[in-house]
């Protein structure tokens, strides 16, 4: 099968093509797995902190992608639950223990950076670990739903928000316009603020529906209950943590935070920014119990998936263009149509 492959660690300002397209082997389900026939694969920011060493593979070379749609060609002796044909999705949880913290338990494994991922024509999975894909979406609005919509609907719920209570979004790629949209849907009184620096990304959050939009470091038209923060940086947490009502919940929905602005944690101030309850919280993963309850959900609403997509070859240009910060939507890969 043709595959991408992750052969070295670097940066991708040092070497832009990491990936290199290969023909290997067609992997075989194991007795609880099934084999899947890859349509679309959404590239994410994870991808980039593996290939660039921030959460690197455990080994190389590995097929990276972790949000999966396809159909079911195959299954392992006792794989049950899915038949041939059958569509499926599969997101960043390839397996664990099936704990209710399963997703930051130590036997978690990682799709396309602890195994083999959907950057490739074919993949397996454990059975319990895919999840039907709603009819109402097609393969490459499918994609993205895995992580993005996922960690994006765990993020919501970890907010600990009710209807009516206002909720700011800092940050507004993949994830951020589906949280918008399922706010809207799950909070239909609650007011939604958007930061981002991009006045293309602010301009797109309005027409999605936010009740306002603008830079990080401007203040909302009232004090938040809850704030979702998708950016890499320390400087949208401290502002947003001035932003935030007594007993509001800041929820960091990012894989890492960047070194470059650290030293602004030095000016945290108790009295201002964490003083009366104010809290914060990290998201790690998603389990995939989210994603079972999270699919249906977004075809209730039903979410519209922004999308820009590439064939499977160019995946070394979807990778620069989300590092670039050319996003509108989610980046997705082509692969059998």
């Amino acid at each position: 099968m043709r595959a991408m492959l992750l052969q070295a660690i670097g940066g991708l300002d040092v070497n832009p093509a990491p990936l290199v397209l290969a023909d290997i082997d067609d992997p075989a389900p194991a007795d609880d797995e099934i084999l899947i026939r890859v349509a679309a694969c959404g590239v994410c920011h994870t991808e980039l902190d593996e290939i660039e060493g921030r959460t690197p593979p455990p080994k190389l070379p590995v097929v990276p992608g972790h949000e999966v749609v396809g159909r079911v060609v195959a299954a392992g002796s006792k794989a049950r639950r899915f038949r041939r044909g059958d569509r499926v999705g599969v997101g960043w949880i390839h397996s664990s223990d099936g704990s209710e913290a399963e997703n930051i338990s130590p036997a978690f494994r990682a799709t396309g950076r602890d195994v083999n991922g959907g950057y490739a024509e074919l993949m397996t999975i454990p059975e319990v670990y895919a999840a039907p894909v709603p009819d109402e979406f097609g393969d490459v609005e499918a994609a993205p739903l895995m992580c993005a919509g996922a960690v994006g609907y765990r993020s919501l719920r970890l907010t600990g928000m009710v209807n009516g209570e206002a909720l700011g979004l800092t940050g507004f790629g993949g994830s951020g316009h589906l949280v918008l949209q399922m706010a809207r849907h799950l909070f239909p009184n609650s007011p939604v603020f958007v930061f981002a620096r991009s006045e293309r990304e602010r301009r797109f959050a309005l027409e999605l529906g936010a009740d306002w939009s603008g830079d990080t470091d401007e203040s909302p038209p009232e004090a938040l209950r809850a704030i979702i923060d998708t950016t890499p940086a320390w400087k949208p947490v401290l502002a947003a943590l001035e932003r935030q009502q007594p007993g509001g919940r800041r929820v960091i929905n990012a894989i890492r935070k960047e070194d470059g602005d650290r030293e602004l944690l030095a000016t945290l101030r108790y009295e201002d920014h964490l003083w009366l309850e104010k809290e914060i919280k990290t998201v790690a993963n998603v389990t995939h119990r989210d994603l079972a309850e999270f699919l249906p959900l977004a075809a209730q609403v039903p979410l519209h998936v922004a999308t820009q997509t590439y064939p499977l070859e160019a995946a070394n240009d979807a990778l620069n263009d989300l590092r670039r910060g050319h996003i509108r939507g989610a980046k997705v890969l082509v692969i059998n149509s």
